[in-house]
Parts: structure tokens; C-alpha cells; sequence
């Protein structure tokens, strides 16, 4: 039977193998995981392995293997800290290496998430045994604390444990005396450092039940330093671009436009002129150089003029429009429903609205790349992935290889937003490099990565509701055209594994396409149908999902709503979240916290909530209309409730830093379309907010005992409503598209 990793305070010794290794170091080995889940965590002359997270080495370090990326979330120190803490470690001497692949480290929360159009329909125990059997390593969805908090303390409190026994053997006492502070193992005036206890200690035996460390001297919940700063300030750190192996070589890419499209022709001569050039690789769908250094291999793209075919299917601006429109006056599925709609509608005076959501760009500071070296029939990769066996899935389908002959070496991400989930980087690299049979690292131009984005799809909503003699919402109906994402994903990502390609033939609706839909007010009669709308142009997951414009939708037409009865937007959500006190008092004290003037005509301020990945938040927004039609934000409070925080540094630094990314896609961040190609080139075209922009911000933590929530999402979603409502109450118009200011335009 696997182990209950929700089981608190409890580890059934049956689940835990002690072993000895040789050589490196000794192993405490997890055997309650079917055999050939092993850890294969290796260790350096002098450390111990602790089952598949923790090494100790003889000088006391404390390095916790982590299955996330790391992408400026924080998960390299959140992770960690949880061990230390659980642990007793001192903070100075814990370190961090990004996990080897392996089932151990899948997330089913992710996958959940991320694929819910493939696995929707999977029963709940094969859907686990089936995310982990093809080991989904996953980042995403705000699911590193939610997943990995239970293995990574129980993994600490066994170690501890080992230790404690190990010092008691020496010390003649029982270990249940002894406690751990600070990497040392203590009883009184006595004290032994983790590194001279660990080999010893991988020799004792776990009790059961398995006892979770008590005490005050602990480090969760307080803000400790980021384990990755030192190394980004410095320079030392590793991204994919900062790879150099001998030997390598540069290469950039030119793909065709979106849809069904194919390389005719190019000039080839022309790219011999470019000094340092060195080959150019092709395939039907994209067209790739490489050089001494990218710089040459960008320039010779540009000489040789590659042409592809038209595709038989144009794509543009207005196209995209008329799919949404065409979608949502067309026939829907009904995804959640609750009451008798259609009796509450009946003969009633109803109210309505739509609103309309753009392309949204993932648009990180570091384009696509990807480091690939191929030697003697095996193929070995360095890339920041948020899903790296499935990048390793991809280059060996690219190459017709098996996926045992490819290792993933993992990187610094700088930036992803949900974009590094995609992994045709990885096989167009592996393609390269086979060919050339030298390795090369490919590196996607600006231009190209806006081009051949995966885009948070656009979106249209059509909302109504009914108000009764007492103003108060009985009825709600959304109906949201929007593409299947999470089918799209799916079938990219996971189409070439069995069960999942069988369950994506089965239709009915994509629920992540309308996920946050469902208001967290008490409406008694409330529907939200999804209308799949086909844009021709490839979506993809971007931080928080279809949050980001659902939110919108509701949080606009709840404003709406008040206006319509006459009643101030605080007290209008208020009277309704009787059944949602965390969110209620977010909401509260964002008010409150914000100098809440009610909304009224000329105050410049808005406020919407938003509850999903079992955290809340509030936003208030102030704002107004610069003389050159812009919008100028200038100040954003918000108050987060996310349970039982690890580090309220890391907190605030998602909180503050999505705030920050939900502004950018409400003001800009988007592109349109033209003949199948993005618009946008440049991160300058695309209206991001700049320092001198930035506005004063305030977050609040709302202190909780509740399970940990989601954090790095949490903050986007209801940034542009807030910031919709408050151009309401400064300059009396309703804005009810994204980017704001684009129905202008």
C-alpha cells in the first residue's frame, strides 16, 4: 500500500527502507513506492542520501533535491525551508539542486489542472497511478507547496529521527530526549553537528507512528533569504543561454506562420556570406541556422529570406472576433448549474452585458532555449522546463529514439508564466544537434517567440443576471466562448500516451475554459455554459489560466450590477459572502486598508475579489484616464488570505510581482493578428508598464491557520476588474474589454 502523505504527523515505518550504499554515500531508500520508483539521487564523496530529497554532508550541508522549476516563484527556498524546518537544520548551511527525473517527483495536482480536458473523466486512483507511472513532473498551477509540503516534512522529520538515534546510541540515552536546532542534534550542553552523525544515522531504524518536530525554534513561517539570490546577483547562477560546452555552436530559427503551413524556399547563398556561419538545418515547418555565435546565425536567417506557404486558413484580427461571436450565438455546454434558471428568468426584467478578452502574450524576459548535445546514440538536453519529461518525450519523438538514451539537465528559468510547459524548443534543439552531431544551443529570436507564442486565448463573456424588488441577485447565467485550452495542451503535451488520447476523444465541453466562472457570491439559481470557440491561433496555459478573464467578466458585471441597484460595490459583494467569510474579510480590509470611498463618481477607485487554488484575495485599485487616452494606475492595495504561510517574503514578492503582471495584461501585453502572424515583435510594442508607471503598492497577509493556498497566480485575476471599475468611478465609462482602452482603438 503507498504511504498517506495527508496523513499529518504520520509515517508507517513499513514505508521507509534503510539501506547502505557504497562509494558516495549510504541511501535511506522509500520501499513503500513499487520497486523500480528507487531514488536515484546521487550523492558526492562524503554525503549521505536521505531517501530521494535530503543529503547531508560530513561538513553539515543540508542539500534538498527540488522537482520544481524555478522560475522566480521562490520554490528553490519554500521548498527547502520546509525540510529545514521539520529537519532542525541551520538555515546557513541548506542548500538546493533541482531533482533528477524520476516518478517520485510527479505532481498529480498540476496534472489535474493543467490536463483536465485529458484526465476529467480518469477515476481518481488511475489518474494518480497514471501521472505518476509517466513520471509528470509538473510547475504549475500554483501547486509546489500544495503538492510537495506533506513528502518534503515527512522526509525532514525522518531524517531528524535518524539523527536523533544515531547520537542517542553514542550518548546512551533515548532518543525521543534529544531535540535538533540550528544542524545539531541536542540534549542539554551536548550537541553533535548533522555531518558527523549522518553516515551512522542511515543505519538506525524509524519509529512508528512517525513524530513531527514540536517546538518553537522553526522556521516556517518566517521570511528567510532566497536560496537563488545569491547566485542571480553574482552572475553565477545557470539559465539555459549560459550553457557553454566545448565544441558547441549558436543556433537561431524562422518558423511559418500559424496554421497548415510548409518551407518553399530560401536563399542559402546568402548565408554563406555571413562570417562565422556554419550549417542551416530545415524541416517542413521551420528553418534553422547555426553559427559560431547566435548573433551570426540571426543574421544569416535574416540573408537567406526563408519563405513558407500561405496557410489555406487566414487568421487575423477580425477573424478572431468573429469566432468568438460566431461561437457564443451558437450552441453551448452547460458546465456548472444550481437552482431553476430558467424559472428565475422566466418573464423577469434581466440584466446583461459582454465583454471581450485579447491574446495575452507570456512575453518573459528569456526567449525559448534550449542546449543540446548528441554522442555515441544518446542525446542529453539543458533547459528550464515546467514539464521536463515531457520536453525529454518530445526530442526523443523528434529524433525516434527511446527516452532512456536522454538526460535532462534542468535550469534557471528567467520567466515562464506558464509558457516553458511547451516543448517544441527541446526537440527542435535535439533535431539540430543530430544533425550536426556537434552541440548547439538554440535560441529562439524576440520576433519568433511572440510569433509562435502558445497565447492565453481570447475570450468573449455574455453575462446576465436577474435582480429582485429587493435588489438583491437571484439568477446569474455566464455564457463564455473561449478555445479549448486544456484540450490543446493535452493533446500537444500528453496526445502520444494511450489513455490520454482515449479520453480526449470523448467531448463535452472544457471545463479550464471557463474555470472561475462560478461567482463565490450566494446566487441560488446560477448556470456558466462554455462555448468552444476556434480562433485559429494555439493557445496555451498562462498564469492563472482562464482566471484571468472570467475574473474579469464577473467582477466587471458585479460592479455593473450594483450600479444597476443602486447600491455601493462593497455592501453589494458583502451581503452575499455570508458563506465565504475569508473572502469577506479580504474584501473588508482591502476596503479598509485602501481608504474605501464607496466608488463614488470622481473617488478614481475599484475593487473586485477573487477566491481559486484555495486562497483569497481582495484588490483595490485607484485610477484614472491620462490626457493621452492611457491609463494611469496609481495605487493598488491588496489583502491575501493563503492559509498557513512557509515564508511571507515569498508571499508578498508573488503577491506584489503578479499584481504587477495582472496590471501589464490589463493596460497592454496583447497582440492582434495579420495574415497568421502575430502582430508584435517587441517586448516595446507591447505597452508593458515601466518603473516610472509602477504604483504604489500595499499587501496585506491575512495571518491563518489553513491548509497553504496557491500564491503565484493568485494576485493576476482580479487586478483588471479592479482597475476597470475604478476608470468607471473616475471617468463614468465602462470598459469591458482587454487590453483596457482597446475598444478606443
Amino acid at each position: 500500500m503507498a504511504p498517506d502523505h495527508g496523513t499529518a504527523g504520520r509515517i508507517d515505518r513499513r514505508t521507509l527502507l534503510i539501506g547502505g550504499g557504497v562509494g558516495a554515500g549510504l541511501l535511506v531508500a522509500w520501499a513503500a513506492w513499487p520497486r523500480t520508483y528507487l531514488p536515484n539521487l546521487t550523492a558526492a564523496p562524503g554525503e549521505t542520501l536521505f531517501g530521494a530529497w535530503i543529503k547531508i554532508g560530513t561538513d553539515g550541508h543540508v542539500t534538498v533535491a527540488v522537482p520544481q522549476m524555478e522560475e522566480g516563484q521562490g520554490v528553490y527556498t519554500a521548498l527547502p525551508q520546509i525540510v529545514a524546518d521539520e529537519l532542525g537544520a541551520d538555515w546557513k548551511m541548506v542548500g538546493v539542486e533541482p531533482a533528477p527525473l524520476n516518478p517520485l517527483y510527479a505532481n498529480p495536482l498540476a496534472a489535474e489542472t493543467l490536463f483536465e480536458a485529458a484526465l476529467q473523466r480518469v477515476p481518481e486512483n488511475l489518474r494518480h497511478a497514471y501521472v505518476t507511472r509517466n513520471t509528470l513532473m509538473l510547475t504549475g498551477a500554483s501547486t509546489s507547496i500544495r503538492s510537495f509540503e506533506d513528502q518534503l516534512r515527512q522526509a525532514g522529520a525522518a531524517a531528524r529521527v535518524l539523527l536523533q538515534k544515531a547520537a542517542a546510541r553514542r550518548w546512551g540515552l533515548r532518543w525521543e530526549d534529544l531535540t535538533t536546532a540550528r544542524g545539531f542534534v541536542v540534549n542539554a550542553n551536548q550537541k553533535l553537528g548533522f555531518g558527523a552523525l549522518a553516515a551512522e544515522a542511515a543505519g538506525e531504524s524509524l519509529p512508528d507512528p512517525l513524530p513531527l518536530r514540536t517546538g518553537e525554534d522553526r522556521l516556517t513561517g518566517q521570511a528567510v533569504p532566497r536560496l537563488d539570490a545569491p547566485p542571480k546577483v553574482d552572475g553565477s547562477a545557470l539559465f539555459a543561454a549560459d550553457i557553454r560546452l566545448p565544441d558547441m555552436l549558436h543556433a537561431s530559427i524562422r518558423q511559418g506562420p500559424t496554421g497548415d503551413t510548409a518551407l518553399v524556399r530560401l536563399d542559402r547563398a546568402a548565408a554563406d556570406r555571413i562570417p562565422g556561419m556554419r550549417a542551416v538545418v530545415t524541416t517542413e515547418s521551420w528553418v534553422a541556422a547555426v553559427a559560431d555565435h547566435w548573433w551570426a546565425a540571426d543574421r544569416a536567417l535574416d540573408a537567406m529570406r526563408p519563405r513558407f506557404r500561405s496557410p489555406s486558413q487566414v487568421v487575423n484580427s477580425d477573424s478572431i472576433e468573429d469566432a468568438l461571436s460566431s461561437a457564443l450565438n451558437g450552441a453551448g455546454t452547460r458546465i456548472t448549474q444550481t437552482g431553476d434558471l430558467s424559472a428565475d428568468f422566466r418573464g423577469a426584467r434581466l440584466v446583461t452585458a459582454e465583454y471581450r478578452a485579447g491574446l495575452a502574450l507570456h512575453a518573459t524576459l528569456e526567449p525559448m532555449s534550449c542546449t543540446a548535445a548528441w554522442k555515441d546514440g544518446r542525446l542529453t538536453l539543458w533547459l528550464a522546463s515546467q514539464a521536463p519529461t515531457l520536453a525529454r518525450a518530445a526530442a526523443a519523438h523528434a529524433l525516434g529514439i527511446n527516452e532512456n538514451v536522454i538526460t535532462v539537465h534542468p535550469t534557471l528559468a528567467g520567466g515562464s508564466f506558464g509558457g516553458k510547459l511547451e516543448t517544441q524548443v527541446a526537440a527542435q534543439a535535439a533535431r539540430i544537434a543530430q544533425h550536426l552531431g556537434r552541440p548547439v544551443q538554440l535560441t529562439w529570436p524576440r520576433g519568433e517567440d511572440f510569433r509562435h507564442d502558445r497565447y492565453r486565448p481570447a475570450a468573449a463573456g455574455r453575462m446576465t443576471a436577474r435582480l429582485d424588488a429587493a435588489n438583491r441577485i437571484t439568477g446569474w447565467l455566464a455564457k463564455i466562448a473561449a478555445p479549448e485550452t486544456s484540450r490543446e495542451l493535452s493533446e500537444r503535451l500528453l496526445g502520444h500516451q494511450p489513455l490520454a488520447a482515449a479520453s480526449l476523444r470523448l467531448h463535452g465541453g472544457d471545463p479550464a475554459a471557463v474555470a472561475g466562472a462560478v461567482p463565490p457570491y450566494a446566487i441560488p439559481n446560477l448556470a456558466v455554459d462554455h462555448h468552444p470557440a476556434d480562433i485559429g491561433v494555439p493557445t496555451g496555459y498562462w498564469r492563472s489560466g482562464a482566471h484571468s478573464y472570467t475574473c474579469f467578466f464577473t467582477e466587471s458585471f458585479l460592479d455593473e450590477l450594483a450600479h444597476v441597484a443602486q447600491q455601493e460595490a462593497v455592501s453589494f459583494r458583502m451581503a452575499m459572502l455570508g458563506q465565504q467569510p475569508r473572502l469577506a474579510r479580504c474584501l473588508q480590509m482591502a476596503a479598509q486598508l485602501g481608504g474605501w470611498q464607496g466608488g463614488q463618481p470622481g473617488s478614481a477607485q475599484g475593487i473586485a475579489c477573487h477566491s481559486f487554488r484555495g486562497s483569497h484575495i481582495a484588490v483595490l485599485a485607484e485610477a484614472h484616464l491620462t490626457s493621452g487616452r492611457g491609463v494611469k494606475v496609481d495605487r493598488l492595495v491588496a489583502v491575501v488570505d493563503c492559509g498557513r504561510v512557509i515564508n511571507p517574503d515569498l508571499v508578498t514578492q508573488q503577491i506584489e510581482g503578479g499584481l504587477l503582471f495582472g496590471l501589464a495584461a490589463a493596460t497592454g501585453g496583447s497582440t492582434g493578428f495579420s495574415e497568421n502572424v502575430a502582430n508584435v515583435r517587441e517586448i516595446s510594442e507591447l505597452g508593458l508598464p515601466t518603473l516610472a508607471d509602477a504604483p504604489e503598492i500595499t499587501v496585506e497577509i491575512v495571518p491563518s491557520a489553513e491548509e497553504p493556498g496557491g500564491v503565484s497566480e493568485l494576485a493576476v485575476p482580479p487586478v483588471a476588474p479592479a482597475i476597470a471599475n475604478a476608470l468607471q468611478a473616475a471617468a463614468g465609462v465602462r470598459f469591458r474589454r482587454l487590453p483596457l482602452l482597446s475598444d478606443l482603438e
